[in-house]
């Protein structure tokens, strides 16, 4: 089964979309099948109005850099047709979200997942699924899954997005285990690296004291067993081959 998702995430005026905070960058990386397609989008918006302090500090994006930048509006359709048909993959999703339904309403639409017609799977919440009671900023899903954001001075929508694409695969690596039909270019690779693993492991074979206890076990299971246990059989028939 193919699927396609789309890593969204947002930087804004503010913290409250109610109050008249707007979004002024949204960045997004498409995976198919798990696998980054390369396709990515990336806006900066003109949303009128400064940043408050605190968000200014975060993402370093003024209203001055974003004065010649398009309006929301403008570029809808252009979101629109990207995100289409994907499942969408947000880090503390409602936050995006409410802010994406204020873009919506001020252009008289209907919210977002209504007029986009998508899914949304909150990787935060996954997150806290999987490590209940520790931090799961993306910041401390990089350091836990060692994906290096060293580059991260200031918060970017489609840094971001790029960052919580490579967690997102790393904390759901173990679903690949189940999949049945898996390309022979994985699984080649999986076999090199496992011959590689294991003879890089040390070697440590048995004395010859440890040699005549297993013989003497070996012997008293025989004698227990009143019959020529399975194992004596199979080293006979593997002896014959």
């Amino acid at each position: 089964m193919t699927k396609r998702q789309i890593v969204l995430d947002t930087e804004t005026t503010g913290l409250n979309p109610a109050g008249g905070d707007r979004i002024i960058e949204i960045g997004c990386v498409e995976l198919f099948n798990r696998r980054p397609t390369g396709r990515n989008l990336h806006y900066y918006f003109n949303a009128e109005r400064d940043s408050e302090p605190g968000a200014l500090a975060v993402h370093g994006l003024t209203r001055e850099f974003l004065a010649d930048k398009p309006k929301f509006g403008e570029v809808l359709d252009s979101i629109l047709a990207f995100l289409g048909g994907a499942e969408l993959l947000i880090h503390n999703a409602p936050f995006d979200e409410a802010f994406l339904d204020a873009e919506l309403g001020l252009l008289g639409l209907p919210r977002f997942r209504h007029h986009f017609e998508v899914e949304v799977v909150d990787t935060l919440e996954l997150a806290k699924e999987l490590h209940p009671g520790k931090r799961n900023s993306l910041d401390a899903l990089c350091d836990r899954y060692q994906v290096s954001n060293v580059h991260r001075t200031l918060h970017g929508a489609l840094l971001d997005a790029e960052l919580l694409a490579e967690v997102y695969l790393a904390m759901t690596r173990g679903q690949e285990s189940l999949v049945i039909d898996i390309e022979p270019e994985v699984a080649e690779v999986s076999v090199e690296a496992n011959a590689i693993l294991l003879a890089s492991l040390p070697v440590l074979r048995a004395t010859d004291a440890e040699l005549a206890e297993h013989e003497a076990l070996l012997d008293a299971l025989e004698r227990e067993l009143r019959r020529p246990p399975v194992w004596t059989a199979t080293a006979g028939s593997a002896a014959r081959l």
